[in-house]
């Protein structure tokens, strides 16, 4: 069964989009450009916002 973790090893700040980029099989790369565009349309706030919420409800892998 394939779930959506927080990235361990491929994270700049919390690995949500590392997490992303292994469950989707997309470079974690290009969804962090994508967010800084996005980031970049939206003023920021929305963004950052969604980002936090990600944070808080996107669970940590468990240890092996």
């Amino acid at each position: 069964m394939k779930r959506l973790y927080r990235s361990d090893t491929n994270k700049v700040f919390a690995g949500i989009l590392g997490g992303l980029g292994e469950y989707f099989e997309v470079d974690p790369v290009v969804l962090r450009l994508g967010f800084v565009f996005l980031l970049l349309a939206t003023a920021i706030i929305p963004g950052v916002i969604a980002y936090a919420a990600a944070v808080i409800i996107v669970p940590r892998r468990p240890a092996p």
